[in-house]
């Protein structure tokens, strides 16, 4: 008797009856490569929390359909917004002058096929169907991200789905110690309120590419925990529009996403030796903590991270600056119970040697792709984003980190 071939079918995702068999799929796709660090990811139960907080999304799985037996073997998600992709006007002031680029984007995140049914096309047919929606909501431009070490995906995207490689920024990770990590003397750190750090934003950055154009919902999400303005001196805050227009010799701004809510970290793959070290230096760090010693937290089971997005600054001192705002964020991580805290900036980003970082956590060349949806789509003033070569500084979107 022949066996019944095996169907694929790739339907949107439903809650009620998905869930454990997509939690079952992020569980075996979770491996990294031999011999290194493996990064898992714990989604706090709940699959769509990556794409939640977007202004759209969805999310796709593939399921076998040989006779009564139905299994999840693949998943994907993508979400859409809108985004700067530059400006006509080189200047940067005054910033009211500007003619801002916008382009609707989509990002496709979280491919995952189960180990036992790869090379049978199934990545592919979830990208495609994904891109179909992109299409029907009218993204001109998709883009993702993947490890450029990641040989499958990148040949999966660039020579099966026509995507091209486009920007690779860096993820740069820090570890929080047990101690308090001191500010400098003349820094000065100031919580700027939503509406004005929107101002902020909007007046400075949004000719920085992927600068979402629903700025105002990222920082009045209840997971951004504020945005810091640092500075040198004394110094009185008496709105954006002023700031800028006499703005201090140097300055630096960043924000904080909370991605502990969201998600969950945990290293794998360490060996014992690593292992006591590291319990080693956070008994030694707790001890005496005015020694300052820089202990490696509890990596090995699942922890919470906070998120440094929209880094930007002025002057020669916005480095130093910089440097102040992650001490700031490294305290408040503490205080909340994280034990790293990440940020994701261009890899030519001016202000990037103002972020410390460990190079065994962090990754120097995070590979974006991206890929024109609609040929048919008017070049207008954009032309082809595609062929755009980069520039200083990149926006990421920390509902997408």
């Amino acid at each position: 008797m022949e066996e019944e071939e095996e169907v694929i079918v790739v339907r949107e995702y439903d809650a009620e009856r998905d869930r454990h068999g997509v939690e079952a799929v992020e569980r075996m796709c979770e491996v990294g490569p031999s011999g290194k660090l493996c990064l898992f990811t714990d989604l706090l139960g709940d699959p769509l929390c990556r794409i939640r907080h977007s202004p759209a999304s969805l999310m796709l799985v593939a399921e076998t359909t040989n006779g009564p037996v139905r299994e999840i073997v693949g998943l994907v998600r993508g979400c859409i917004k809108t985004v700067s992709c530059g400006t006509h006007n080189p200047h940067r002031f005054p910033a009211r002058h500007h003619t801002h680029l916008f382009t609707k984007v989509a990002y496709l995140l979280g491919l995952r096929v189960s180990p036992y049914h790869r090379r049978r096309g199934i990545g592919l047919k979830l990208v495609r169907r994904m891109e179909e929606w992109f299409r029907e909501m009218g993204a001109e431009y998709s883009y993702m991200a993947t490890d450029k070490d990641n040989e499958a995906s990148v040949r999966l995207f660039t020579e099966r789905c026509g995507y091209s490689k486009f920007r690779t920024p860096s993820i740069l990770v820090n570890p929080v110690f047990a101690h308090r990590l001191p500010l400098p003397r003349r820094a000065q750190i100031i919580r700027l309120p939503p509406r004005e750090a929107e101002m902020l934003y909007r007046l400075r950055f949004a000719s920085v590419e992927f600068f979402p154009r629903d700025i105002d919902a990222v920082l009045s999400n209840s997971l951004s925990l504020g945005t810091f303005l640092a500075v040198e001196g004394s110094f009185e805050w008496r709105g954006a529009e002023s700031f800028l227009a006499e703005p201090p010799e140097s300055w630096a701004v960043a924000s904080v996403w909370n991605c502990k809510e969201v998600f969950r970290l945990e290293v794998r793959g360490a060996s014992r030796w690593r292992r006591g070290f590291a319990r080693t230096s956070r008994l030694v760090d707790r001890a005496f903590s005015w020694l300052r010693i820089p202990s490696v937290p509890d990596l090995f089971r699942p922890f919470g991270l906070y998120f440094l997005y929209g880094v930007g600054g002025e002057g020669c001192g916005a480095t130093r600056l910089v440097t102040a705002l992650c001490r700031h964020v490294h305290n408040m991580a503490r205080d909340g119970g994280c034990s790293v805290v990440a940020a994701e900036v261009a890899a030519c980003e001016p202000l990037r040697a103002g972020i410390p970082h460990w190079g065994r956590l962090s990754c120097a060349e995070d590979l974006w792709c991206v890929k024109r949806l609609a040929e048919e789509y008017s070049d207008g003033a954009l032309g082809d984003w595609t062929k755009k070569p980069p520039g200083p500084s990149i926006f990421v979107d920390p509902r997408e980190f």
